[in-house]
């Protein structure tokens, strides 16, 4: 099922990353990005889910696209995790006003105060153009990032 916001403009968004400094959509714009909202950094599948995403450097090392991800937790809990796991790409909480970027994506869960697992692939023109959404505690799979930005980027 397609999600609703592919062939939209991406939300805009700021958020902190783990250095206190704001990155914002506007500061990507002319570059393709994939955001990768997680639940929770030191949860069992989002850790493993990073550190898998962590060794992908086929997607981290593209001068054509930046990896993002986006977690509801505090950018001193992301840095933690970041120095735990020698975690280098770029973290962005989404901490406050908690879950609003969650939110605009579609990914927020209320009840729980995170963002469930979703990845959106935005187009150097901002565009999302591709979107994935698992359901709870079923981790993503790296050969879906890797097929999204070939058909997109190659």
């Amino acid at each position: 099922m397609s999600h609703p916001l592919i062939g939209a403009p991406a939300p805009t968004f700021a958020m902190t990353n783990t250095h206190g400094r704001t990155v914002t959509s506007a500061q990507l714009s002319g570059t393709a990005y994939m955001l990768v909202f997680v639940p929770f950094a030191f949860s069992d599948t989002c850790t493993n889910e990073l550190i898998d995403l962590r060794g992908a450097e086929d997607l981290l090392a593209r001068d054509d696209l930046k990896v993002i991800v986006v977690s509801c937790d505090s950018i001193y809990t992301l840095k933690a995790w970041a120095d735990t796991h020698s975690y280098k790409a770029e973290l962005l909480s989404d901490f406050w006003p908690h879950g609003e970027v969650s939110r605009q994506y579609g990914v927020f869960n209320p009840q729980k105060g995170l963002a469930t697992r979703g990845t959106f692939l935005v187009d150097a023109a901002g565009v999302v153009r591709w979107a994935i959404v698992n359901p709870e505690g079923e981790a993503r799979d790296l050969a879906d990032y890797r097929r999204a930005v070939i058909d997109l980027l190659d």
